[in-house]
């Protein structure tokens, strides 16, 4: 098994490290305390980000168009998925929350390359896009959402409200889900692009949170939101067989991004408490593990879960540019790497004491940043749940 990246990705591996390094690390702590205040930096990141990118036709996933580039021939490819983990482990290796607040890079861009067609795959490229899915009643499970879309002509009709959205306030346009039949249960859930300004739509207000406090996270209300039906992402057929299996697609996109800021940022962790240690460590890897102090032992076991989270995650993004089904995989990656972070990223401030805990280093910012890592985009237990559902296949009615 070769686990080396590629050479293309290793040049993308080091862009990314200098743009954190040089842009993103040095601002971290300026908008960690100024909340709600966008990063006017983030502008020229952007710039360079486009510039990266514009090979990509259509961006991490793809949707369909992945699908009809699987290969026949056994070779294998390495694509947008694999390219934007690379990338984002990079970022918040400098900066998670600037990274969640960056043009462009929204995970509503990863929701509409999952689920959108061609025409509106090129009428949203070069959006950026939020992802607006949870409610104030439905916690964990996404099937549950209230939020409801009416047919009338040729619009739809919106009402509901979303909350603790991501870049929601900054964004272009907000993927919505919402459900045209509350009484079809799931496979009536269908998403939505709604660019802002839309009438119907309101900002309610933004949160204030424990941790990756440059990212705006906003609170939207819809009412009466009226918009063109051709803004429904994908087939706005009910199709009750496949269920939210159609919508869950989306996940399989984004999952494998989130297990990349989380091993991104706990890589900046373990990077900052050696180098803060490294006047009382031998880092002497010949050595048995029952041998060396608590320290060093601490740090080897901490490194071996990063290494294993890390390559979960390519694991999982590699699947999705070959086409192959990586619901399990997504949800294995992301339930790994998400606890490995918040566990590293506790454990430095700990083993760094009244250093770790201060302000005047980052490794008390990278802690709060971290526990976000393993909430959105599924709870740990939601992903244990998921991989178990996969592992004996049980549907969602059968084991809950």
């Amino acid at each position: 098994m070769l686990l080396e990246l590629p050479k293309k990705l290793q040049n993308l591996q080091g862009m990314a490290y200098q743009v954190a390094n040089e842009m993103l690390r040095p601002i971290s702590r300026k908008y960690d305390l100024a909340e709600h205040e966008y990063p006017k930096e983030l502008d020229m990141v952007a710039s360079i980000l486009d510039g990266m990118n514009a090979g990509d036709e259509n961006g991490v996933g793809a949707g369909e168009a992945s699908k009809k580039k699987k290969r026949n021939d056994g070779s294998i490819s390495n694509g947008s998925n694999m390219a934007a983990v690379v990338g984002i482990q990079e970022f918040c290796w400098g900066d998670t929350g600037l990274l969640l607040t960056l043009p462009r890079q929204g995970l509503g861009n990863a929701a509409i390359a999952a689920v959108a067609n061609p025409e509106q795959l090129k009428r949203f490229k070069g959006k950026w896009a939020a992802m607006a899915i949870t409610e104030p009643n439905t916690g964990s499970d996404s099937a549950s959402i209230r939020t409801t879309a009416k047919k009338d002509g040729d619009h739809y009709v919106l009402n509901g409200e979303k909350i603790f959205i991501t870049s929601g306030a900054r964004a272009d346009v907000i993927v919505v889900w919402a459900t045209l039949d509350k009484d079809l249960g799931r496979a009536a859930i269908k998403s939505f692009a709604i660019e802002r300004g839309t009438p119907g739509m309101e900002l309610i207000r933004l949160e204030h949170k424990l941790g990756i406090k440059a990212s705006d996270t906003a609170a939207v209300m819809f009412t009466d939101c009226r918009i063109h039906k051709d803004n429904l992402l994908g087939d706005e057929e009910i199709n009750v067989e496949k269920g939210f299996a159609g919508v869950m697609e989306t996940f399989d996109n984004t999952r494998p991004l989130v297990a990349a800021m989380a091993v991104g940022l706990a890589k900046a962790s373990l990077d900052q408490a050696r180098h803060l240690l490294k006047n009382h460590l031998k880092q002497d890897y010949s050595t048995p593990i029952t041998n060396v102090s608590a320290v060093e032992a601490e740090l080897y076991r901490m490194e071996a879960d990063w290494e294993a989270s890390r390559l979960l995650t390519l694991k999982a993004a590699w699947m999705a540019d070959n086409a192959m089904p990586n619901s399990k995989e997504a949800s294995i990656a992301k339930a790994k790497a998400g606890r490995v972070c918040n566990q590293i990223t506790l454990k430095c401030v700990e083993l760094c004491a009244s250093v770790g805990y201060s302000e005047n280093e980052l490794l008390e910012k990278w802690a709060r940043d971290s526990k976000i890592l393993d909430i959105f985009e599924g709870t740990q237990q939601i992903q244990q749940l998921i991989v178990a559902r996969r592992l004996l296949g049980k549907s969602s009615s059968e084991l809950k």
